[in-house]
């Protein structure tokens, strides 16, 4: 038997017919989803009580991409000092190199005329550019083998919550159905949320309009190329990290889009937008549409010129985001994306699922040590929907008005980023064991930063409606660079808080000033500026 296979504890086994088996199987937590949030609590749960009868039940043979293929510098604390996969990640994923934002003002702007943000020199912390089904499987493999079982692939067809006492699960297993009865249950279906969507807890966030569509491309030209070197020498010639090895963004009204190398030369790329704002240009498919967009920008173009999607592997998903009311009750948990999603922007996924799946192995392991886990599910579900919504509202909500704005997201940028690190970098570095046992944002300081960081979002959106109702979008978007040394989790963080209050402060002086009657310039056809189509939908 391999490690794969699954391996039963069965009480009093009986045929009933030639195709259903019923089977009494005791374990103490049943794990609905064996990707990274599911396998992630199953190895803490088993480091912290071993004695744990884990069972993992995972519906697909394999693993697929998914689209959260770039780590945060938390998500990289959680993933190198909680889960130990150091070695994993170096040998078989990419290092990454920060974040990089490229604006534009019309679609045959020169590259080097294109403003840029992002770091001058290597990232300071981890991060890492993942192939999530690579990262799934091994990390399930680890599941397995510190004492998990695994049914797989096995569909889960019904659930039994019973508060305080036995739960059960009905599912599909070579082709039988098998029941299983687990004093936990902790779902980690992602988006399915099945607990979530059974309960009634399931709530789309409709403040927030986001769809995705995302491809895998080959043909992708190089960012750091010798031929790019000839073309544009000063652009660079200052940068001291390489370009490719970050997640790269290109930026416009309404949308934004990453670029994220993967290991063995695959390039995956996609857009996020908002649907009040944008809407994909025409094509004759999907990924045919997602490349028309590419190319509208000067970077997308000089990078995407003669590249062409993967067959097969182009997906979308409307109506992104989504929360859930309650993550938890006597008998049951939810973790990672099966509790709630935001946005891609700035990689917050796998932080959540860092989050959630360490706070719920914990608790099911102190639970099955006999201690009274009550407080621990009260405080999960009382915080982590105050996680949720202060995550959005200070940096999320209505930011895609200001998003093609070079200047405006230089402020948010650093901002965003600095309050990042002071917030939640720091502490997770500082006491990983400690800062993941608890929810960002809790308490008077995580309120009193959350406030903060809302009132400069607040700002920058009413500077962009206001240079979109004067016909102004896209006049900062070209003609400088913005490249700096790198984020710390120290007081050396003041320099690029200066730099997003400097930027915010010039913005909210250039507002004074500016006509709300001023023409458009000549850059009426440029990539930030809201098309026909969207000024037909209200869009100024």
């Amino acid at each position: 038997m391999n490690r794969f296979s699954c391996q039963i504890r069965a009480e009093l086994p009986f045929t009933v017919n030639a195709c259903i088996i019923f089977l009494s199987m005791d374990y103490d937590v049943a794990i609905i989803g064996g990707a990274f949030s599911g396998a992630a609590t199953a190895v803490v749960l088993k480091r912290r009580w071993p004695k744990a009868r884990v069972l993992v039940i995972e519906k697909t043979t394999e693993f697929d991409r998914k689209v959260g293929e770039s780590t945060t510098e938390v998500s990289s604390c959680y993933m190198t000092r909680i889960l130990g996969l150091t070695h994993h990640l170096g040998h078989h994923h990419l290092p990454k190199q920060g974040l990089r934002l490229w604006f534009s003002q019309h679609p045959e702007q020169s590259v080097d005329d294109c403003v840029e943000l992002g770091a001058r020199y290597g990232a300071r912390l981890a991060g890492f550019q993942v192939d999530r089904a690579t990262l799934d499987t091994h990390l399930l493999e680890e599941a397995v083998k510190a004492g998990c079982e695994l049914m797989r692939p096995a569909k889960v067809t019904a659930l039994e919550l019973h508060e305080g006492g036995e739960q059960v699960v009905t599912l599909d297993f070579q082709n039988g159905q098998r029941i299983i009865r687990a004093r936990w249950i902790v779902d980690a279906s992602g988006r399915a949320a099945m607990i979530a969507r059974k309960l009634g807890h399931f709530r789309p966030n409709l403040e927030h309009p986001i769809n995705a569509v995302w491809a895998r491309f080959t043909g992708v030209k190089e960012w750091d190329s010798y031929e790019w070197r000839e073309k544009f020498p000063e652009m660079a010639n200052a940068c001291r990290t390489s370009r490719e090895w970050a997640t790269n963004h290109l930026m416009g009204h309404g949308w934004w889009c990453w670029i994220i190398p993967l290991r063995g030369g695959d390039v995956s790329a996609g857009i996020v937008y908002d649907s009040r704002i944008f809407d994909l240009p025409t094509g004759a498919n999907l990924a045919q549409r997602l490349l028309n967009h590419l190319i509208s920008h000067p970077v997308g173009r000089a990078i995407f010129g003669e590249a062409h999607a993967l067959e097969g592997d182009v997906h979308a998903f409307s109506a992104l985001p989504y929360w859930s009311e309650k993550v938890c009750g006597n008998g049951w948990a939810a973790v990672g994306d099966a509790t709630s999603f935001i946005d891609p922007l700035y990689s917050p996924g796998l932080d959540f699922c860092s989050f959630t799946s360490y706070y719920v192995a914990n608790l099911l392991a102190r639970s099955l040590a006999g201690e009274n886990v009550s407080g621990l599910l009260d405080y999960y579900n009382t915080q982590y929907p105050v996680t949720y919504r202060k995550w959005f509202e200070s940096l999320y909500q209505d930011k895609y008005f200001f998003m093609g704005e070079a200047d405006l997201m230089s402020a948010a940028l650093l901002l965003d980023v600095a309050s990042y690190y002071i917030g939640i970098v720091r502490k997770v570095y500082r006491d990983p064991e400690y800062a993941f046992a608890r929810l960002p944002f809790e308490g008077r300081p995580g309120r009193v930063a959350a406030s903060m960081m809302k009132f400069y979002r607040r700002r920058l959106v009413a500077l962009a409606k206001n240079r979109a109702a004067a016909g102004r979008l896209g006049e900062m978007n070209s003609g400088w660079r913005e490249l700096y040394d790198g984020f710390v989790p120290d007081f050396r963080l003041r320099k690029q808080i200066r730099q997003g209050l400097f930027r915010w402060w010039s913005a909210e002086w250039k507002n004074l000033t500016m006509s709300p009657h001023q023409a458009q310039s000549a850059t009426a056809t440029c990539a930030v500026i809201p098309s026909e189509a969207q000024r037909s939908r209200g869009i100024p």
